[in-house]
């Protein structure tokens, strides 16, 4: 078990990567988010999103759909919040301070936002230790190396913090692009659960800051509570309805993100890079110069997310255009080049 004492950095952060690397090609191409690059089509919005404040009305349509979209018992069991991110504290406070486990490695904020609402946060890495939590927290697919914990090892392990007062937060940001089968959305109403689902991820819009956290009807109504109206901007709401309703685009942008993360798979490989595990948004990498790789990317304007915890691995988000597949391509063929060169000096 470790001790975690702080959030690490995230990824995303352009003005970071022009600190870091100040000489690099310009515009960045970051990849070291895992939000899709291919948004839902924008579209104009009614003139009320933005003149007046939201009504009640807008926001029961977007959980009525988001219910039916992630397979919630039904609306009663589906919050809705200004991005995912907000709802951390608020969810981690649910229950009494106590010992929150956290499966990591993982999203270094679930750790930060049970600290700061009183509990003792410790990471494990063993799936069974969360049994002896008070609060436990899973990414599932994980966040960065893509791991899945199957339904019914997380149903048996809500089962058992449930008898004793406990609470197991499953965070599924990227269970659009997941094995939807081991979402445990239909079953929040047993109590004892909350999903965590994010809308800006898969859907390319992680600016309207919008969220969800599916639960037992009494949970959710807790939740809204401290909420009070208005929590979701209407722009947000007018989105959400529009998007999480298209389920053509949902399944089409699917298949095209398997086919791009193949495609990002066959060009690591194509350049000694082995590719370790992620999902179609993201992909994990793990290799002993994975700083260096990091590095001579930046140099040339291309960010990959690199841990200061975990200086071996690193997480490679899709390419948003082919001017950015060209520019990827480029900037490897030179690592490669420039690594096998160091390898031959080395054997002279």
């Amino acid at each position: 078990m470790k001790l975690l004492e702080g959030a690490v950095d995230h990824g995303g952060s352009l003005g970071r990567a022009r600190a870091l690397f100040p000489n690099a090609s310009r515009p960045f191409v970051d990849l070291s988010t895992g939000i899709n690059p291919h948004s839902y089509p924008l579209f104009d919005l009614p003139a009320t999103s933005l003149s007046r404040l939201p009504e009640a009305a807008r926001t029961r349509d977007l959980v009525e759909i988001a219910a039916s979209t992630y397979g919630a018992p039904s609306p009663a069991n589906v919050a809705a919040a200004p991005g995912t991110q907000i709802l951390l504290p608020r969810v981690a406070s649910l229950i009494a301070p106590g010992k929150a486990l956290v499966l990591g490695p993982t999203y270094a904020e679930h750790a930060r936002a049970a600290a700061i609402t009183g509990h003792k946060v410790v990471e494990v890495n063993d799936f069974e230790a969360l049994a002896d939590a008070d609060l436990a927290i899973v990414v599932n697919p994980n966040n960065p190396d893509g791991r899945i914990i199957e339904r019914d090892r997380l149903l048996a392990l809500a089962a058992g913090l449930r008898a004793r007062g406990g609470l197991l937060v499953v965070d599924e940001a990227f269970m659009d692009v997941g094995p939807r089968e081991h979402s445990l959305a239909g079953d929040v109403g047993q109590g004892g659960i909350v999903v965590l689902r994010s809308f800006g991820k898969f859907f390319g819009l992680a600016g309207l800051r919008l969220g969800f956290a599916l639960s037992d009807s009494a949970t959710v109504e807790r939740l809204e509570t401290q909420f009070g109206p208005w929590a979701v901007a209407g722009p947000a709401l007018e989105y959400g309805i529009r998007a999480l309703a298209d389920i053509g685009w949902q399944d089409a942008m699917r298949a095209f993100l398997a086919e791009a993360s193949a495609r990002l798979d066959a060009l690591f490989s194509r350049f000694g890079i082995p590719v370790a595990g992620g999902t179609t948004l993201y992909r994990f990498l793990r290799l002993p110069d994975a700083a260096d790789l990091f590095a001579a990317l930046g140099e040339r304007g291309i960010l990959l997310r690199h841990f200061a915890d975990r200086p071996h691995v690193l997480r490679a988000g899709l390419p948003g255009s082919q001017d950015e597949w060209r520019r990827l391509e480029s900037a490897l063929a030179d690592w490669a080049a420039r690594r096998q060169d160091q390898l031959k000096d080395s054997k002279q």
